[in-house]
Order: C-alpha cells, then sequence, then structure tokens
C-alpha cells in the first residue's frame, strides 16, 4: 500500500508565499515523476510544476518564475515553492507520484490541499 500525503496549504494575501510538501510512504520500490496538479472551482485539473527522478524540472507558462518545485529522494518528499501569489492560482492542490515497484509503474495521488489567495 502507498500513500500519499500533502499539507501546506491555507489562506494568503496576494504577493505573499506558501510552500506546500509532499510525503510518499508504504510499499515503494523507487519513485520516477513527481508532481503538482490543481483545480479551480469548475475547472479541469491542470498541471503545475513536475520533477523526475533526475531533478528535470516542467512548469505550466502561468506559474514560471513564482513557483519552484523540488524533492527530497531520501525522504520520498517533493515540495513546491510558491512565490508571489496571485487570485488565478486559487484552488485544490494535488501531489502525484509515479511509483515503481517490482512488477509495475502507477500514479499515486493524495487527498488535496486548499490554496486560497485573497485580494
Amino acid at each position: 500500500q502507498v500513500q500519499v500525503v500533502e499539507s501546506g496549504g491555507g489562506l494568503v494575501q496576494a504577493g505573499g508565499s506558501l510552500r506546500l510538501s509532499c510525503v510518499v510512504s508504504g510499499s515503494i520500490g523507487s519513485i520516477n515523476m513527481m508532481g503538482w496538479y490543481r483545480q479551480a472551482p469548475g475547472k479541469q485539473r491542470e498541471l503545475v510544476a513536475d520533477i523526475s527522478s533526475g531533478g528535470s524540472t516542467n512548469y505550466v507558462d502561468s506559474v514560471k518564475g513564482r513557483f519552484t518545485i523540488s524533492r527530497d529522494h531520501a525522504k520520498n518528499a517533493v515540495y513546491l515553492q510558491m512565490n508571489n501569489l496571485k487570485r488565478d492560482d486559487i484552488g485544490v492542490y494535488y501531489c502525484k507520484a509515479r511509483v515503481r515497484t517490482a512488477l509495475l509503474e502507477y500514479d499515486y495521488w493524495g487527498q488535496g490541499t486548499q490554496v486560497t489567495v485573497s485580494s
């Protein structure tokens, strides 16, 4: 069994910062890609940023220069530092981990953490 747990969401004023954390635990062989997705009210879930096991990163254009994704292999963790937050960043943020076991590779999702930005 694999568990993915996010933390760090909350309410912040526009221009402020938040740091999201995600920890993966359980029967893990290795973790390939890890990423953060968000779902705004009434919209589809979208990729915000992801990071490969080798450290290559990818960001959606709207967060480039403001958000930074990083990971700690020893802790099976991924982080999202969000600076200069805007109202458009409001949503539920989900962590996804592509976990490889002996025979399978499967995407596991966390339960989500709410990010709210006030004007």
